[in-house]
């Protein structure tokens, strides 16, 4: 706990939420199973309790999302992934109610937001390191979905980036559930603090 204590100092850590949005893992999903996989483990319950414990700590909350243009402009339709979603017109649009956060996350004016346009994961191409860097964060909490390809992403690459990651194994979600599990303790063990949204909020209380 005191290595995790030194990791979550509320002045330099941010919880990041990924594509935690009614079109992904809310009332609007248009991925049943992934959807189902956030549900099975009461996703957006859980993560609502981390970043309500995060904002009465001081803690820095940045949802990373994702939203496509009607026409696909700035989307790159480069991969199996990319072209089965667009084959739904309303896919995530812009401005769409798909692309608003879940109700329960969407409470807080202080809250930063990074939306992407292209691509899987949240740093590539985005302001969510330079967003994150103004505010002198050096440990990123990462939270949402999914294991397979988007926290996945967020990890990997907030590592080589050079932030501390931990990983609340707790907070997010991937399908199948053992694969999920494989990837986190294979994957991500080496490179992440693994640890659980109990254990988070104790350090911030």
């Amino acid at each position: 706990m005191a290595n995790l204590e030194a990791l979550l100092d509320p002045a330099t850590t941010a919880v990041v939420t990924m594509e935690m949005q009614r079109g992904v893992v809310g009332d609007l999903a248009t991925i049943a199973d992934l959807a189902a996989a956030a549900r099975g483990v009461d996703l957006i319950g859980g993560v609502t309790r981390l970043v309500d414990g995060a904002r009465d700590a001081g803690v820095q909350v940045c949802h990373a999302t994702v939203s496509w243009r009607a026409d696909r402009l700035g989307t790159p339709l480069n991969t199996p992934m990319a072209r089965a979603l667009a084959r739904n017109p309303a896919q995530i649009l812009h401005g769409s109610d798909a692309a608003d956060l879940v109700p329960s996350l969407d409470t807080d004016s202080r809250d930063l937001r990074s939306t992407r346009h292209h691509g899987f994961t949240p740093f590539t191409g985005t302001d969510l390191d330079a967003l994150l860097r103004s505010c002198g964060i050096t440990t990123i909490v990462a939270t949402g979905v999914s294991i397979n390809v988007g926290v996945l992403g967020l990890c990997l690459t907030g590592t080589d980036l050079g932030y501390r990651v931990v990983l609340p194994t707790d907070a997010v979600a991937g399908l199948p559930a053992r694969y999920a599990e494989e990837v986190i303790h294979h994957t991500l063990a080496p490179l992440c603090t693994l640890t659980t949204i109990d254990d988070v909020l104790a350090v911030w209380r």
